[in-house]
């Protein structure tokens, strides 16, 4: 009975076990079962977290046969590693390289000779480089109209990359972009002012009217006419508002207009005549500080002596007056807004962007290339944050600028060799009257358009 009673309990056991097995087994099909919706989950979240929320152009595959692409401009455009992202713009570039089998050329022309260089080299076919800088001044509508360089915009669709503005609008001739430059490219112009010498005029303080939004043309002149002090009564002036003699190119900026809209001239339009107005006021009544027979450098000195509370000027020439002035504190205000507007502009008379000469072979490789270079995830919580972080010491600063960078006007006057825009200051800054400007420029501004429009 023992012996049976054994095998019996042995017998049982073995069927406890098997029957554990069993659940164990059903327990892990279940599981897996349960598994297999998470990794779709997980499976779909990897591949989501690949996709981007903008344009991208699709990938491409090619191979460049070891060529070397020449990039020109005025200045070394290779990347520097001063900063994060421009030193994932050159890992990315390097990357690239080894892909599509190319290399990079880097070519720096001084710019006071470079408009004649590039020019000639398009027109002779034998462009300097594949990737070049040019002036809209003297692209659109001249180089294009002789068919010199390829049409871009359709290959410029990333706006994390590409500036849409330069590529859609400011670079086209006949509904065609011509030329890209980079979506963080932006050009900030203004008003530099000595916080020292405000203080010790005893003048209210400058960011006060911008905080009120109260910084127009009105508060402007009378804020000139406050730092115009003989402060040691010698009967003569030691003190001035404004460094600038001329401000025309500001003044039509700020009042969102030009000189020329397109192909036609553009003096009676009333922001600009608005814009003549003011400049003729400040000439008239004498508001600036007189010329000492200077040249175009002469408002800088001005200013860096430490006794002229205003300049205005570019946003690049900024470090050059701190490091020059080491003993003043210095700030940065938009300039003031003309009546025909609400909001500050910033201004270019000398556009630029990279354009591709039309015998360079497969442009859309080349554009696909800066794209690749520039698509990247940056840092920064702004366009140029490094830049007016390193700039300005004032917070209010680097807000005024990023208030003005987003409000480009372009002027075009240049554009047209024959518009004689040196007379027009001329005779302005000599006190000729608005109305007679006018009637005496209007239609040599507009033969001189229809010149370069005709060829």
């Amino acid at each position: 009975m023992n012996k049976w009673k054994l095998v019996i309990y042995c017998l049982f056991m073995l069927m406890l076990v098997a029957c554990n097995n069993d659940n164990v087994s059903g327990d892990n099909d279940q599981d897996a079962e349960a598994a297999d919706p998470i990794e779709d989950v997980n499976d779909q979240a990897e591949d989501e977290k690949d996709e981007v929320d903008y344009y991208q152009t699709p990938e491409m595959d090619f191979d460049m046969d070891g060529r070397t692409i020449k990039i020109v401009a005025w200045w070394d455009m290779e990347f520097s590693e001063d900063n994060p992202d421009s030193i994932q713009f050159k890992e990315n570039l390097e990357a690239l390289k080894e892909k599509h089998n190319f290399d990079v050329e880097y070519i720096s022309i001084d710019y006071g000779e470079y408009q004649e260089r590039i020019t000639a080299s398009l027109l002779a076919g034998e462009p300097i480089g594949d990737l070049v800088r040019l002036g809209k001044n003297y692209t659109i509508p001249a180089l294009v109209q002789q068919d010199l360089l390829w049409p871009v915009d359709e290959y410029t669709q990333n706006d994390r990359v590409f500036n849409q503005l330069v590529s859609n609008e400011l670079f086209t001739h006949e509904g065609q972009g011509y030329a890209f430059t980079e979506a963080q490219t932006i050009l900030v112009q203004g008003l530099f002012y000595n916080r020292t010498l405000m203080s010790e005029l005893g003048i209210k303080p400058l960011q006060e009217y911008v905080d009120e939004d109260n910084w127009n043309w009105d508060t402007f002149i009378d804020v000139v006419r406050q730092a115009n002090q003989d402060t040691n009564n010698d009967g003569s002036l030691d003190t001035w508002g404004l460094a600038n003699r001329s401000v025309i190119q500001q003044a039509l900026s700020s009042n969102n207009t030009a000189l020329t809209d397109g192909n036609e001239q553009n003096l009676e339009d009333p922001a600009t005549l608005e814009a003549l107005e003011f400049v003729a006021e400040i000439t008239n009544d004498q508001l600036a500080r007189p010329t000492e027979g200077g040249d175009w450098t002469e408002p800088q000195q001005f200013f860096r002596e430490g006794n002229t509370l205003l300049y205005t000027g570019a946003l690049y020439e900024f470090d050059g007056f701190q490091t020059d002035m080491p003993e003043y504190e210095l700030g940065f205000l938009p300039f003031p807004k003309g009546p025909s507007v609400s909001d500050y502009y910033t201004f270019e008379s000398a556009l630029q962007a990279i354009a591709i000469p039309k015998t360079v072979e497969n442009p859309e490789q080349l554009v696909y290339i800066w794209e690749k270079i520039h698509d990247i995830e940056s840092i920064y919580d702004y366009p140029e944050q490094a830049s007016y972080e390193s700039t300005f010491v004032y917070e209010e600063d680097i807000e005024n600028a990023r208030m003005v960078g987003p409000n480009l006007v372009v002027l075009d006057h240049f554009a047209f060799p024959n518009l004689d825009y040196w007379g027009f200051e001329h005779d302005l800054l000599e006190g000729t009257a608005v109305s007679t400007l006018v009637e005496s420029y209007g239609q040599a501004f507009q033969a001189a358009i229809d010149e370069v429009y005709s060829d």
